[in-house]
């Protein structure tokens, strides 16, 4: 049985590891200064790569999905079932507003597949084969993610998994709050292309 306190628990542990700044890291340990003064100054992977240093993107990248798998672990492995589920809200909100940066985070796309993927690994392998996909197709970072994420609630219907739906319906509220200004620019039909630079140095990146 879930108790309150086995709650609490749960959201602080999974809120704890995805709280922590990968991205400040990988970007001050490669030299390129504090990820916060460059392009958007999100801290994830998308505008690590702005920097130019690609390894760097990429340990961010897998680290942040990382994170978001180790909540959903450890939740299971030392509390009760269903205890995985708010660790996992707890980890995408650790990365969305992390105390250690006052509030200022990413935008939880790397840490929601990780979520995914350790929540229900099939479910996981879909979400990142559309977002993959949609990436080649499209070639728009932000739309990639985003349409995967809309996707997410309903493949874990379709593989039976209702309590993990209604969490991935409830963070793809919270990562599209987060993509609003994205948003706005694929509508007008401004948002930058992978590979291009952006046309402002305030152009948002999408994790």
């Amino acid at each position: 049985m879930l108790t309150g306190t086995i709650l609490l628990q749960a959201l602080l542990l999974g809120y704890l590891l995805g709280s922590v700044p990968f991205g400040l890291f990988f970007t001050r340990l490669s030299g390129a200064g504090d990820i916060r003064s460059v392009g958007s100054g999100n801290i994830g992977a998308t505008n690590v790569l702005r920097t130019g240093k690609k390894w760097a993107a990429a340990a961010t990248l897998l680290c942040d999905g990382a994170k978001g798998a180790a909540a959903v672990l450890a939740a299971r492995a030392m509390l009760p079932p269903g205890a995985e589920v708010f660790a996992a809200l707890g980890a995408v909100l650790g990365h969305l507003f992390p105390v250690w940066l006052r509030f200022k985070g990413g935008k939880g796309v790397a840490t929601f597949l990780g979520v995914c993927l350790a929540l229900y690994w099939p479910v996981g392998l879909c979400v990142a084969g559309i977002w993959l996909g949609a990436a080649f197709i499209w070639r728009i970072s932000s739309l990639s993610a985003l349409i995967a994420i809309a996707l997410s609630s309903f493949l874990f219907l379709l593989f039976h998994r209702d309590s993990y739906a209604a969490l991935a319906l409830l963070l793809s509220a919270l990562i599209y709050t987060m993509h609003r200004e994205n948003i706005r620019r694929l509508i007008r039909g401004e948002e930058p292309r992978i590979g291009a630079k952006a046309k402002s140095a305030n152009a948002e990146s999408p994790d």
